[in-house]
Formats: structure tokens, sequence, C-alpha cells
């Protein structure tokens, strides 16, 4: 679970509630008329800009904004060297029956047992990765196009009450609820764009951006595991997907890894 994605979308809405809850007539905040303009609205022109299957899959792909937990960076080489020491002591098919949490890296070892070459691996390695990076842009963009068609639609609402209030503008008494209500629809339009859309939408690139990476690190890692390289020279490679800052935090894990390792060979 994403904690910071949570906090910030339910501290949002509690922000926005309290401040509605603070006026002697929340009711007057309430629209259905202005909802379903801006809600349905929205909604409609998604479908016509894009595929049905595409509007499902991007809500699919918008709870990984919530739930989904990346592996961290400095793990992934850690965990890499670690199969690369096994490798050069014991051969690629020492790897069967390794536990490997992660799907990605899993899929390329079983290559890597099953006797495919390195170059396969990583062409099938990279298709993985470049699909699951398409799927996180087609959200990206569903929800930048929610983003911009929700306040688009709250202007219309309102253009659509304020028609039908300037009839009635001799009537003192009721322009001021109309005209309440005729801003009620931008309200709802700001509040589904700036606040959960194209949040949303950010996230999702945050997320793509991070696979990506991640991504990298273990397709670079397959193919010099298949190498048979020494794990210090696949770790200097790979560093290089490490900010500078975190290298010396890196270089501390895996020689204490690396002791470890040797402790627990001269036990056995």
């Amino acid at each position: 679970m994403d904690i910071a994605t949570l906090l910030g979308l339910v501290g949002g809405i509690a922000i926005i509630v309290s401040a509605i809850m603070s006026d002697s007539a929340p009711m007057a905040f309430v629209n259905l008329p202005a909802v379903m303009i801006v809600a349905g609205g929205t909604l409609a022109v998604t479908l016509i800009k894009f595929p049905l299957i595409h509007c499902f899959g991007a809500f699919r792909v918008a709870v990984k904004a919530f739930r989904y937990r990346l592996d961290s960076p400095i793990e992934l080489i850690r965990h890499a060297n670690e199969l690369a020491a096994i490798v050069r002591k014991n051969g690629v098919l020492a790897l069967d029956g390794e536990p490997i949490k992660n799907e990605f890296l899993a899929k390329g070892v079983q290559l890597a047992i099953d006797g495919l070459p390195p170059d396969f691996v990583r062409r099938a390695l990279r298709e993985d990765m470049e699909q699951s990076l398409e799927r996180h842009e087609i959200g990206q963009r569903i929800f930048r196009s929610i983003g911009v068609s929700a306040p688009a639609f709250g202007i219309i609402g309102t253009l659509i009450d304020a028609v039908r209030m300037l009839p009635d503008l001799h009537d003192a008494k009721t322009i001021g609820a109309a005209l309440a209500a005729a801003l009620l629809p931008i309200l709802y339009g700001a509040v589904i764009a700036h606040l959960i859309a194209l949040p949303i939408a950010d996230k999702l690139e945050l997320r793509g951006l991070q696979e990506k990476l991640n991504g990298l690190i273990m397709i670079d890692s397959m193919q010099s595991i298949q190498q048979g390289q020494n794990p210090r020279v696949m770790d200097e490679v790979l560093e290089a997907y490490i900010p500078h800052h975190e290298r010396g935090k890196l270089s501390s894990l895996l020689k204490a890894d690396k002791a470890r390792s040797e402790q627990s060979e001269q036990r056995g």
C-alpha cells in the first residue's frame, strides 16, 4: 500500500468535506443534475476518445497508484549479486528452485534455466517491460483526458444553469440560490480533475519510470548472470542505475552480504 497516495487523497477529501460541513447549509453543495453533467459528460468524452477495454484497463492500472509496491533497486542488485555468485560456482541450472519473489526476474531466470541464449532472454524481458510501460502510458492518457474534460463540463454545466437563471433576474429572492447552484458544476469538475484524475496520472507516470528502471536493472543482471560474469564486475555495471548518494550504501550492503556468505560456507 502506498501510504503517501492514500493520505493525499483522503486528506484532500477531508479538507473539502470539512470546509463544506463548516457551513450552516451543507446540502447547498449537493446538486444531482450538476453531478450528472460533469460525471456523465466526462465519461462520455472518455469513451469517445478511448476503446472500452482500455478504459477498464486504465482503472485496473490505477489501482497500482494505491496498492503496488515496487522493489528497491538496491535490493534487486543485491539479489542479482547472489544469483550471479551461485551461477559462477554451480552453473545456471543451480538456480532451479531458488526462491525469487520478483515475477519479472523469475521469468528471466526460468528462461535461462531452460537453456535459451542471452540475446533471446534479453529480447523477451524487454518486450515484457515495454508492454507493461505501454499499459501505464494508456492509463496516464485516459486520466489526463479526464482531468481536461471534467473542468470543461463543469463550465458547460455552469453555462446551462446561467441560461436558466437569466429569465428570472427580476426576482431578487431566487438569484442567490440560482447563482450558487450554477457554480457547483465548476466545483465538481475541479475536484475530479485536480484531486483525483491528474494526480493519479502523475503517479502512474512515476510508477512507469520506476518500473522501467527496475526492468533495466534486471535485464542487465540476467545478461551478466548468463555470461557468467564476476559478481563484482556486474555490480560496477549496475550501480550506474543508483543515485550517487546511495552507491556507498549499496557497496556496504554488498560487502556485508559477501562476508555473511563466506561465513556460511566456512560453517558448512
